[in-house]
């Protein structure tokens, strides 16, 4: 069986997907990018996009009744290699060892936006 995860906080979106579903005791998120609360892209520098992208993370994550230790993978797409070490510098601000499994592609993402994530959890409910 599978539940979509709702709650406050959760920025909203016109596409048609769900910002995260509950399955087999592991919750899956949709990607996510620095986007306010109405769904709109905020433009930023790539650790201003990172930190919004992973707040709004930490928002699904909340609504599930999760929190960041709860994550088992991580998927982050970059626009650009360059910030490469960007990333791995904020992302310990958000994860701590053990640290997930983790994938990140350098990819061609929108003009817009420089940065997406997506997370796996795990609820040992």
């Amino acid at each position: 069986m599978k539940e979509v995860v709702s709650g406050s906080g959760i920025p909203k979106s016109s596409l048609p997907f769900s910002p995260a579903i509950r399955a087999g005791g592991f919750v899956f998120l949709a990607g996510q990018a620095s986007v306010d609360d109405k769904g709109t892209i905020v433009s930023d520098t790539f650790e201003g996009e990172m930190r919004r992208s992973l707040e709004n993370v930490g928002r699904i994550l909340e609504a599930a009744g999760l929190a960041f230790a709860d994550v088992v993978q991580v998927r982050g797409y970059v626009r650009d290699p360059a910030d490469l070490p960007k990333y791995n510098e904020v992302y310990r601000e958000f994860f701590s060892e053990p640290y997930p499994a983790r994938t990140t592609l350098t990819c061609c993402l929108p003009e817009t936006l420089r940065f997406e994530v997506e997370v796996v959890a795990y609820d040992p409910r």
